[in-house]
């Protein structure tokens, strides 16, 4: 179950999209970013693109983002983001594009611009307009399209990019190169963007948002898993920055044996019993993120820091069993906020 949902690549998508939508706009379409007047903000319109695609379900894996837009000309726009994951050519792309553009130029009479990111593995899926002629009745749509694996051709430009979406798109390569089973060359590679990571210079924030997107995408196999945080550990230490391992689950061992060094250092046995506590307490706030990121997908930056916040051992129970139970991630969400 669990290596399933962390190879369904439509969800660190849906979160990086979310959290870097400027960013993915001035990565994929510089000439629009360029046009568009940020200084206004911008809008998800995910209810209303809800409703013209309630009936059209097509069982295909991809991501869809309606935007609203302003543009530094005073005009306001909205944009059509389609992402397509799915792992072969789908030659009813086209169509499908059109049917979103007219459905939402029909019910909401708003110009759209429909945008498609194409992160398939085939080179040759290269979809053009959808046209639609008879009897000297013609419709032809033009989208704008991008290629993720294009961008595989200058590797070195992506390590340079300051563009946090640069390590979405090597995240995502590399997740579609190697398989589970080059564990150790998939390890490598995790490590060498986690390093990028800090030697670009990104926020705290920045670091554990896109930590989350690779951890998601690069699963490793068990016996590796342990190597590559005791890893991750030496970069923070070499770059004096721990953002990640105060996130990530260290287990409630590390906190006895802290404790117990604390303890001899001391010569009280209070520092024993505070570690058994520490190491109680980070145990259970690692089990419940893992049971949110099994459950939902991978915990956001800020409710991660709110499990994070919480010191008290029978609080952090009462929500593990919640996290359980609950049926959706607002429902828990709505929980979390009461008890904090």
């Amino acid at each position: 179950m669990r290596t399933e949902q962390r190879q369904d690549f439509d969800s660190p998508w849906k979160e990086a999209l979310d959290a870097y939508f400027p960013e993915f706009m001035g990565f994929f379409f510089p000439d629009i970013h360029a046009a568009i007047d940020w200084s206004c903000g911008y809008t998800f319109l995910d209810k209303e693109f809800q409703k013209i695609t309630r009936d059209a379900a097509t069982g295909r894996r991809h991501v869809d983002k309606l935007v609203q837009i302003f543009l530094i000309n005073g005009g306001e726009t909205w944009l059509l983001i389609h992402v397509e994951i799915q792992g072969q050519p789908d030659t009813v792309f086209p169509e499908r594009m059109f049917i979103y553009h007219y459905r939402i130029l029909d019910r909401y009479n708003k110009d759209t611009v429909s945008l498609g990111v194409l992160s398939d593995p085939d080179p040759g899926f290269r979809p053009g307009p959808h046209v639609r002629e008879h009897f000297g009745c013609r419709t032809e749509f033009h989208f704008p399209t991008v290629k993720v694996l294009d961008y595989k051709a200058d590797w070195e430009k992506l390590e340079r990019s300051k563009n946090p979406f640069a390590v979405v798109v090597m995240a995502h390569l590399k997740a579609q190169e190697l398989d589970l089973g080059k564990g150790e060359e998939r390890k490598q590679w995790k490590l060498r963007l986690i390093r990028l990571l800090y030697e670009c210079g990104f926020e705290r924030k920045n670091v554990l948002q896109l930590f989350r997107f690779i951890d998601w995408l690069l699963m490793l196999p068990p016996e590796l898993e342990k190597i590559f945080t005791e890893e991750v550990h030496k970069i923070e230490e070499e770059k004096d920055m721990e953002y990640i391992t105060s996130v990530e689950r260290v287990g409630i061992e590390k906190g006895i044996k802290q404790g117990m060094l604390q303890g001899i250092e001391q010569g009280m046995l209070q520092g024993i019993e505070q570690g058994i506590e520490q190491g109680m307490l980070l145990n259970t706030r690692g089990v419940l993120l893992e049971v949110l990121s099994l459950r939902f997908g991978p915990p956001t930056v800020d409710l991660c820091e709110l499990v994070e916040g919480i010191t008290d051992y029978e609080t952090l129970k009462r929500l593990h069993r919640s996290a359980v139970l609950c049926s959706s991630l607002e429902e828990f969400r709505a929980g979390l906020d009461r008890k904090v």
